[in-house]
């Protein structure tokens, strides 16, 4: 087994990406989730997870469980979600979060806030391990060019989508400008 290794640096330039779903005040008391999401590149492809169901991409990750590193926590989402075993987490790429209206009382709003690692994997996938409500959604990883993974996830928004297509694009699309510069070229 590989010792698993943790960059503790900044992508050079880290996009902050905010979203705000319904009539939500951002500036009272909050509530937040932490998730992590991992960016994997090999050549022209990213590894993303595919749901049958809503037809979009997204990022392999999830919620950050009490105590559990942030490490910890994509080697665990990797693995459920695509049977991949995590090498190496890079740097920081960026940050998402989305605004929603709070179901819990004395809280103005919910936050899903959503940070993007460059990651390297084993080159072995195995059988995923995906949780239930993956299992509903049809969550199916594969390699994908980000243009098209761009190109659906565009497309399903203009029709009825879960709010994370709506992160997902925004962030692809970010990642795309950079593809297309050459700066994953080094990683």
């Amino acid at each position: 087994m590989m010792t698993l290794q943790t960059q503790t640096s900044c992508w050079p330039d880290p996009f902050a990406i905010d979203f705000v779903h319904g009539q939500v005040p951002t500036d009272g008391s909050t509530l937040e989730r932490l998730t992590v999401r991992a960016v994997v590149a090999r050549d022209d492809e990213l590894l993303l997870v595919h749901s049958r169901v809503n037809g979009d991409f997204m990022f392999p990750g999830g919620g950050v469980e009490a105590g559990e590193s942030h490490a910890a926590a994509l080697a665990r989402e990797l693995r459920e979600e695509c049977g991949a075993e995590l090498l190496e987490v890079g740097p920081l790429l960026g940050e998402t979060r989305e605004y929603r209206p709070a179901r819990e009382q004395g809280v103005d709003a919910y936050c899903i806030r959503s940070l993007y690692y460059l990651c390297r994997i084993g080159e072995t996938l195995v059988a995923p391990q995906p949780q239930p409500y993956e299992i509903r959604l049809g969550f199916v990883p594969g390699w994908i060019a980000i243009e098209e993974a761009l190109q659906t996830n565009k497309t399903q928004l203009a029709g009825p989508c879960p709010q994370w297509t709506v992160r997902e694009t925004r962030v692809l699309a970010q990642l795309q400008l950079w593809w297309q510069r050459g700066v994953f070229d080094e990683w």
